[in-house]
């Protein structure tokens, strides 16, 4: 904050005199005009009389028009262009104009360095955000918008501000020191000009608000896209399989015409801006020429004063051709920023609790009482439920698609909170615990094995970053990860892509991600259909793996396949977010209900 403070006291600083000299060039200027202006009016007039006397004269010889410039101007009779002074003077302006453009190219980089660190921390306040957002805003299937906000929207904003900040902040002070000037050098002029700036202001504001619409548009389409890209680029492999190539080709025509006509629609009403404040600013230099002129023809004014006049309007009116200019990026830029900040304003997790409770030492006694949770208020997914795993029991969790056993995971972990009831670990409330807290005694091992862009030694202590490497090796070889590690030619230092690694099988990257559980030594162990996806080899080496946690470690097991299930110490048969059965595999298979249907179903077996 400091740094971001001195780089904008630095822009200030330098925006002093980034405007205060362009004001003193069209004085210089204006006096360089003058003293040739004067040198020629001088050189026609006879030498001798003085100005008030070749005035007389003039108008005696009917020469009234002459007579009034020359009363006007600072001309002396017999004396032509004093060259000297004009070099004096034309040197003094280049020097300014030299001066000018430096003091611009430092003023530009500070304003570069400002904008490229305000991005910076608003990629980190928006990194930060991420973190805090319910698992319900990823689940709602926007991540590649969030994707597109974090990086389109983001380097689009970065490119607006170090454009805007230096071409808009200094024209408008300038625009400020412009006007007073002009009232100086003639105020019915310059009521004039101000006469004319609501016309320019109206087409501005008109032409801005429409573009601004059709440019929100186009970075929605942009979103869509991006989440349509990274799709379809997950499932390439599904997407040939099945021949389904040339429908997601169309799929993406569409799209991609959708973004490319609200693209065009919205740079053709943002292009008409510039030429529209174009038309309008010149007509009012011409006006203001033409007007000029004919003061200057009544001694009002001198050339140089109408030159540096019309200069001082340039500048007056250069925020508003600025923004003409910069009109596309800046509303590009607006609509970027309301993007960014919407995702900023997102809906937070429910926040931490206060005082937050330490556990110690962690059991693993887990309990659900009475709980009830739907995604949507209206549609309840689990429903009262209640039941208890005691410290050290593998209990499973079995029932068709839709009965809400992953929702269970969802509710224990905290990544969701339940509607009603409470969920305990050795008798205390979970909502009690900060996330962090209740995370650090569970590990879950999901069914698609999620690996993180690194080694495969990386990969097993993401969970414990400060594990040793032979804890790390014990661990591996303890879940046969060793054994696959030792066929590969930089065995733990192999890269893996970040999720999916085409160096590994299915089955061997759910190895890995089970002994990056295991290496937590957790006080309970979530297997959430673990094993749906590896064959039978890969299964007897995930139980084998499994034997190795801890003594005393509780396991919940979630599996539609009831052959991995036969062991477990309790079965809890869940159907539409209630449990319908429990008991283990024997008694269960005696009583003949739904999970003895179930498993016959699956095994093909008339007994157990």
């Amino acid at each position: 904050m400091g740094r971001q403070r001195a780089r904008a006291v630095g822009t200030l600083l330098l925006g002093i005199p980034g405007v205060v000299l362009p004001l003193l060039g069209p004085v210089l200027l204006a006096r360089a005009v003058n003293l040739v202006y004067d040198g020629v009016l001088g050189r026609q007039l006879p030498d001798g009389l003085n100005k008030p006397e070749a005035v007389a004269l003039l108008r005696a010889q009917g020469r009234t028009a002459l007579a009034h410039l020359v009363a006007g101007s600072g001309a002396v009779p017999g004396q032509g262009i004093d060259f000297d002074r004009v070099n004096a003077v034309l040197l003094a302006a280049a020097g300014l104009y030299a001066l000018r453009t430096l003091v611009a190219l430092g003023q530009n980089l500070f304003v570069a360095a400002l904008v490229q660190h305000i991005v910076y921390d608003l990629r980190r306040e928006a990194q930060d955000k991420l973190a805090k957002l319910p698992l319900s805003h990823y689940d709602s299937g926007n991540r590649g918008d969030v994707t597109s906000r974090l990086t389109n929207d983001m380097d689009n904003i970065a490119t607006a501000l170090t454009q805007s900040l230096g071409q808009l902040v200094s024209p408008a002070l300038m625009a400020a020191g412009a006007l007073a000037l002009m009232l100086v050098i003639s105020p019915p002029l310059t009521l004039l000009a101000l006469v004319l700036m609501p016309v320019t202001v109206l087409v501005v504001a008109t032409v801005g608000r429409r573009a601004r619409t059709h440019i929100a548009a186009q970075w929605s389409c942009t979103g869509k896209l991006t989440e349509y890209v990274e799709d379809i680029y997950g499932g390439v492999d599904v997407i040939r399989l099945f021949g389904a190539a040339q429908s997601v080709e169309a799929d993406f025509s569409a799209r991609n015409e959708a973004l490319r006509t609200a693209h065009d629609r919205a740079q053709f009403v943002s292009g008409l801006m510039r030429p529209a404040v174009s038309l309008l600013t010149n007509l009012a230099y011409v006006l203001l020429a033409v007007v000029g002129a004919l003061l200057m023809t009544t001694g009002a004014l001198t050339l140089g004063s109408v030159q540096a006049f019309i200069q001082y309007s340039r500048q007056f009116s250069l925020p508003l051709a600025q923004v003409a200019a910069l009109d596309a990026q800046i509303q590009s830029a607006s609509v970027s920023a309301e993007r960014v900040l919407a995702l900023l304003d997102a809906e937070e997790q429910q926040p931490e609790p206060e005082p937050i409770v330490r556990l110690g030492q962690v059991s693993g006694r887990l309990e659900f009482d009475n709980v009830s949770f739907g995604y949507q208020p209206d549609r309840p997914v689990v429903k009262d439920l209640s039941f208890v795993v005691q410290p050290g029991q593998t209990v499973a969790i079995v029932g068709p698609t839709g009965a809400g056993k992953s929702t269970l995971v969802n509710l224990l972990m905290r990544f969701y909170e339940v509607d009603s009831g409470r969920i305990t670990l050795d008798g205390v409330d979970v909502t009690t615990l900060s996330r962090a807290e209740l995370r650090s005694h569970i590990a879950t091992v999901f069914q698609d094995p999620w690996l993180v862009h690194g080694t495969i030694a990386d990969n097993i202590v993401y969970g414990v970053p400060g594990a040793g490497r032979e804890e790390m090796v014990a661990t591996a070889t303890a879940t046969h990860v060793d054994a696959l590690v030792q066929g590969l030619p930089d065995g733990y230092d192999t890269l893996l892509d970040a999720g999916e690694s085409r160096t590994l099988s299915a089955g061997e990257r759910q190895l890995i991600t089970v002994a990056r559980a295991l290496l937590v030594q957790p006080a309970l162990l979530i297997l959430d259909e673990a094993t749906s996806a590896v064959d039978s080899r890969t299964e007897l080496l995930l139980q084998h793996a499994l034997n190795s946690l801890r003594a005393g470690s509780t396991r919940l097991l979630i599996a539609h396949r009831l052959s991995t299930v036969r062991k477990a110490d309790l079965i809890l048969v869940m159907d539409g977010g209630r449990i319908v059965e429990q008991g283990d595999h024997p008694a269960l298979l005696r009583r003949n209900g739904r999970y003895a249907h179930l498993y016959r179903a699956q095994s093909g077996a008339a007994e157990p």
